[in-house]
């Protein structure tokens, strides 16, 4: 059964006019990893960190709650949740049967190696046809770099590319479409040693900055393009700030403070404005999950220009939650790991601070819907407050109306169904909606 490829149904919509998202939480199934990643703490050879790995019927006692609690939306991740392919598979198949219309999970690709031998093709069809079997809804693979031997260098899976270009054809045949998932970092666009040095602050080039990320965005959609995935998202930097709150409370060890993921925020904003710049020209050749609302909302923070009009608060702890393997705590999110928030199934939804303001992290699983859906927040409980937004907004009211235009043109990136590229290309370059002067290149200059 293929799931539904539209989010605003009759229940969403009534969700909503309580002041309410669909919900989604995202459960850490394990914090084991068999890839070497900078970025990423859960790295298998960081022999310093306590493994944990949560129990099959804890999770299914997790997604049952969640469904009673109206949660739409459930992803497993890890670490490398294939290690567990079988409990992986298994606790899909218990969230399909639940009720849970949206369900997500992914991997470093480790099992794409090894694509000369002979058992290649079959270990791969096995697996697509598994996945055919469930109600996934999107089924991920991690792209690090545009470069193949920068990416499989970082992971430490030789040959994975190559490996991950051959399965596609094959996950089409069975009617799955993965995603390729960025964790942006400064090796996207190849090894930013070579292109940019190590970065030093005190000699902080922006627009140099802008245009090794602008160029290397551009390369890396369409080298994703080439290789055949049809759906492509951007994760935001997890870096955090050996000096901030955050490096100690984080509970999601896929944070870091190693340089690779650790952008100043001068950096970031340099290289949001390249996002910014370059999603439109792609949009029409891949479905693109990131929103153009959301890299304008952190633009304009990270410039300084950011008001209470600008973002709209992140719903972690509100609508969206984290389960963490370690000890099957339920948390806001990945970084408010001060906030325990006890058992999911024990939680009551109806009680929480629904005025939360939370915009710390850049954490897109959940800043990115919570930008979206504001305004539809805002429909129902403050119609005046957002008919004078749009009014006065211009630039933020059509990025978002093109935003949602997109998405549905992208079939809401359900990874189920093939591209209707004729849809997209309602949406290139040519029909982009015109940026304002504090958003253009020209601001770097």
């Amino acid at each position: 059964m293929r799931p539904s490829r539209q989010p605003f149904t009759t229940d969403g919509l009534r969700s909503m006019a309580r002041g309410r998202i669909p919900g989604q939480v995202i459960i850490q199934y394990s914090d084991k990893c068999n890839a070497t990643c900078p970025q990423c703490d859960m790295r298998v050879q960081n022999k310093a960190m306590k493994r944990s790995t949560l129990e099959v019927d804890t999770v299914r006692r997790v997604i049952d709650a969640a469904a009673r609690k109206g949660v739409t939306a459930v992803s497993f991740t890890g670490g490398e949740p294939f290690l567990y392919q079988d409990d992986v598979l298994a606790l899909i198949r218990h969230a399909g049967e639940a009720g849970i219309k949206y369900i997500r999970t992914g991997t470093n690709g480790f099992m794409f190696r090894n694509s000369h031998k002979p058992v290649f093709e079959r270990r791969v069809r096995e697996l697509a046809e598994a996945l055919a079997a469930t109600d996934v809804y999107t089924f991920w693979i991690s792209i690090d770099s545009v470069d193949p031997a920068v990416h499989e260098d970082m992971r430490g899976l030789p040959g994975v590319m190559e490996g991950i270009e051959k399965a596609l054809p094959i996950f089409h045949e069975y009617g799955v479409y993965p995603s390729a998932n960025m964790g942006i970092n400064r090796n996207a666009g190849g090894d930013y040693r070579v292109m940019l040095g190590e970065p030093d602050p005190a000699s902080f080039d922006a627009r140099a900055f802008y245009d090794h990320f602008r160029v290397g965005f551009g390369r890396f959609y369409q080298r994703m393009v080439d290789m055949g995935f049809t759906i492509v998202n951007m994760c935001y930097p997890m870096s955090v700030d050996p000096d901030s709150e955050a490096a100690t409370t984080a509970v999601y060890s896929a944070t870091a403070m190693d340089a690779i993921i650790r952008f100043s925020d001068e950096e970031k904003l340099a290289m949001f404005r390249a996002l910014y710049d370059t999603v439109p020209e792609y949009r029409p050749k891949i479905r693109i999950f990131t929103p153009m609302t959301s890299l304008r909302a952190l633009i304009r923070q990270y410039s300084g220009e950011s008001g209470g009009e600008d973002a709209y608060p992140c719903r972690g702890g509100i609508d969206f939650f984290y389960v963490n393997s370690a000890d099957a705590g339920t948390y806001p999110c990945g970084y408010r790991g001060d906030e325990d928030l006890g058992p999911f199934w024990d939680l009551d939804l109806e009680g929480l601070d629904t005025e939360q303001t939370c915009t710390e992290c850049d954490w897109e699983c959940f800043r990115d819907p919570s930008e979206l859906a504001g305004p539809l927040l805002d429909a129902f409980r403050r119609p005046i407050h957002l008919a004078r937004r749009m009014a006065a907004d211009g630039e933020w009211r059509r990025l978002w109306l093109s935003d949602v235009g997109y998405y549905r043109a992208a079939s809401w990136f359900c990874g189920r169904v093939a591209p209707d590229y004729e849809a997209l290309a309602r949406f290139g370059p040519a029909g982009a909606v015109e940026r304002d002067g504090g958003l253009r290149r020209a601001a770097l200059l």
